[in-house]
């Protein structure tokens, strides 16, 4: 079968290897459409770092690796022991790896896993190929009314919603949203969705300001035109934003955003750091502010992604700016994404439509 496999640092390649043998407590799945991610992309212009050059401690695999973490695809066989879901059944991959064991494991905890890896990035294939076999527990049913387009979106999008789940958001509160990409704009999303009464998008490019009003921002600050922290707290009648939400990951926004929030407001990092970050601690101690981290999703938020798609509370279509073929995934996919960031937020590519 064919796959785009990851051999290093800007060496990305569509190659033929075996197709895998599903086994028990295992699903086989034919991918549909697969999102590139901002994390293959650190991967192809700096890598490996999160893609492991010895034997990952639960996939026994190293590099070379099938990439695609965000995908769905068609359920085509399943283990002598899985009875509870059918072939053809349409799905979306839960891409998380957990080893069940240790302590964050045991609290249900899987996205804080000791040991813990993605399909498409850590071994046991990726939505990049032809064909790939994953755990049961790792598919969710894509419902009726969402196409298998959207059903790739729902990792990025899970990410996002988990963001707020962890957060102390109430109906009501006012947010500030650092970073529009897909991630910023999901989370706005999903601020909609939950009743938000006030977001507040801080955002460079142009084509992402316009994508942060579509999907609900009611005002969007350039931080290299306005001052942030006084505009926040004039929208927020003067007071500051009860939450924020980190999604670029860049120390003048961590600055700025500790300052706009109220006291005893909240900061919430969903950002990736590419290096180490200062924090200003009297601008939490004297206003009695929270700094938190949070990481991908747990087991459920796929579920509740999907549900809030199909009845319409979201409605993340516009996301998808591009649509390309496995042959184009290195020209017109992570390069695309690389050298003209600002005109995409995500860029799928059809496997198996």
């Amino acid at each position: 079968m064919k796959a785009v496999r990851f051999h290093g640092q800007g060496d990305i390649r569509l190659e033929e290897i075996e197709i895998p043998k599903c086994g028990k407590g295992q699903v086989k799945v034919k991918p549909a459409y697969v999102g590139i991610c901002g994390t293959d992309l650190h991967e192809y212009l700096g890598g490996a770092n999160i893609i492991p050059t010895s034997p990952h401690p639960i996939t026994k695999e190293k590099a070379p690796l099938t990439l695609g973490h965000e995908f769905s695809g068609v359920i085509e066989e399943v283990g002598d022991d899985v009875h509870d879901i059918q072939i053809g059944q349409r799905v979306s991959v839960q891409p998380i790896i957990y080893d069940g064991t240790c302590g964050a494991c045991r609290d249900g905890l899987i996205n804080c896993c000791d040991n813990n890896g993605f399909i498409g990035l850590s071994g046991w294939g990726g939505g990049l190929s032809e064909h790939v076999v994953v755990p049961r527990a790792a598919v969710y049913e894509i419902p009726e009314q969402v196409s298998m387009k959207l059903g790739a979106l729902v990792e990025p999008i899970s990410v996002a919603w988990h963001s707020l789940d962890i957060s102390p958001l109430k109906r009501g509160d006012k947010v500030l949203v650092l970073g529009g990409g897909p991630i910023g704009l999901a989370v706005i999303q999903c601020l909609k969705a939950r009743g938000a009464e006030t977001i507040i998008a801080s955002e460079v490019s142009p084509r992402r300001k316009e994508f942060a009003k579509k999907f609900g921002a009611h005002h969007v600050l350039d931080p290299t035109q306005d001052d942030i922290v006084a505009r926040v707290r004039e929208i927020c009648g003067g007071v500051g934003a009860d939450l924020a939400f980190d999604a670029a990951g860049v120390q003048a926004g961590l600055n700025q955003a500790l300052k706009a929030i109220r006291a005893q407001g909240t900061l919430v990092n969903i950002a990736v750091w590419e290096k180490p970050a200062q924090l200003q601690m009297n601008d939490l101690v004297f206003r009695e502010r929270k700094y938190i981290g949070v990481t991908t999703f747990v087991a459920g938020d796929f579920r509740h992604v999907l549900d809030a798609i199909a009845e319409g509370k979201l409605q993340p279509e516009p996301m998808i700016t591009g649509v390309i073929k496995m042959d184009e995934v290195e020209e017109k996919g992570f390069k695309a994404l690389i050298e003209e960031k600002d005109k995409h937020v995500k860029i799928l590519v059809e496997v198996n439509p």
